[in-house]
């Protein structure tokens, strides 16, 4: 026996090495998992894609419920009035987000997804049915705004665990739903309702929402989840000066830039030559410059940042709602609503990745998101009321005033937000 094997018998007297101690291997970075792209990843951004077209995509729809209602089911309803409707469903798409954004970060996705489906085409359903006012607040303002809550935030949400280079043009895409929404649902509307009448017109536009909700619970899986539960609220936000100014920004712009949406039909109708039946196309048209409006800067923004994005396109829509006053020709109003389209879409396109790109960790996206919309939801929720009452006193110039200044203070804030993340101009913010 060799001097070699003496020694290896001592170190080992039963013949079997022991095995070496070793430090446990690191964690993976959790973003070096992230798979940006796959088809798992895509599937996600179809599902938030057909979610935002059930939700942000209704509510621009509204447009075309206000006219017809002001014109045929509530003759004796304001414009004002009529206008909370659309407002409070946008609103609580928005609000509803502080605890919805909570909750999808404990894993509550499925329960969002199915509950949130259930009401908006429930609500939908029962406005088909609906022939008062008050019967058209509940089902269409609270019905249906409190079931696209529900949906809202958990779409753009996991839409960003999946991405990371290519983060903000999946959320672009995604966005672009809305848009399509937008386009399709008020010529469905408008060229069934003289047919079928107005309440299977709606039923037809529930009926369709249906199919897809229903496919997004098919495809739509939750990637990772944080570790620990969060708040309702993240005080410690509010100390951040990018995400406050940001938050402020969100409640200004959208004050201001959902007001044509809503009233772009009657305006059409009211202060140019265009007749009835083209101006109700004014609304898709602007609807369709917005889903080029969701996907192009979106794809910039993966190479700029978002905020570096967002801060030109909310200055140039300022600049287009003060151009909106001298416009009273039709081939004017239809480049103005073109452009506004294109422009304003990045309002609703931009935030998410906006919040993630200001967020410490994806742990904390959900609650941040879900805190953000809260200011942009209340900006929607007195907007377009304050513009109908506005516009009931006969002043179409206040109504472009109000949403051109309200704009403008939004571009200001997001100018300091992006300045406090980062005063270096030609820098990724």
């Amino acid at each position: 026996m060799s001097s070699q094997d003496i020694e290896a018998k001592e170190a080992h007297p039963n013949g079997v090495p022991e095995p070496e101690t070793q430090p446990a291997p690191a964690k993976p970075d959790p973003a070096s998992e992230i798979p940006n792209g796959g088809l798992k990843a895509w599937l996600q951004v179809l599902g938030s894609f057909l979610l935002f077209l059930n939700t942000w995509g209704v509510v621009n729809t509204f447009g075309v419920y206000q006219h017809y209602y002001k014109s045929t089911l509530l003759r004796d309803v304001s414009d004002s009035d009529i206008s909370w409707v659309g407002s409070l469903q946008a609103c609580l798409l928005l609000i509803i987000g502080v605890a919805t954004g909570p909750l999808f970060d404990i894993g509550y996705f499925y329960v969002l997804l199915t509950a949130g489906s259930f009401l908006v085409c429930f609500g939908m359903f029962m406005t088909s049915l609906c022939t008062e006012y008050w019967q058209v607040m509940l089902a269409q303002g609270v019905c249906v705004g409190l079931g696209s809550g529900c949906l809202f935030v958990p779409s753009v949400a996991i839409v960003s665990t999946y991405f990371t280079t290519k983060k903000s043009f999946a959320t672009g895409i995604a966005a672009s739903g809305s848009s399509l929404g937008g386009i399709i649902y008020p010529i469905i509307f408008v060229r069934l309702e003289p047919q079928i009448g107005f309440g299977w017109a709606t039923r037809v536009i529930a009926f369709l929402m249906l199919g897809m909700l229903l496919i997004c619970m098919a495809v739509m899986r939750v990637r990772v989840l944080p570790p620990q539960k969060r708040r309702l609220f993240e005080l410690q936000a509010f100390r951040e000066i990018p995400f406050t100014m940001f938050s402020v920004g969100e409640f200004f712009g959208f004050m201001g830039l959902y007001i044509p949406f809503f009233y772009i039909e009657t305006y059409a109708t009211n202060k140019t030559p265009m007749s009835a039946s083209l101006a109700f196309y004014m609304l898709p048209i602007m609807n369709a410059g917005s889903a080029f409006g969701r996907i192009i800067p979106n794809f910039l923004a993966d190479k700029t940042g978002p905020l570096n994005m967002l801060l030109p396109c909310s200055f140039i829509s300022a600049l287009l709602a003060y151009c909106w006053i001298a416009i009273d020709s039709t081939a004017g109003i239809i480049v103005f609503c073109v452009l506004y389209g294109f422009f304003s879409g990045t309002f609703v396109s931009l935030p998410p990745t906006t919040v993630v790109s200001l967020s410490p960790s994806l742990s904390v996206v959900g609650t941040r998101m879900g805190m953000n919309f809260c200011f942009a939801g209340l900006g929607l929720l007195v907007g377009t009321p304050v513009a109908g009452a506005i516009l009931h006193s006969g002043s179409w110039l206040g109504v472009q005033l109000f949403c051109a200044s309200s704009v403008v203070v939004a571009g200001v804030a997001i100018v300091v937000a992006r300045i406090s993340k980062n005063s270096a101009i030609l820098v990724k913010a």
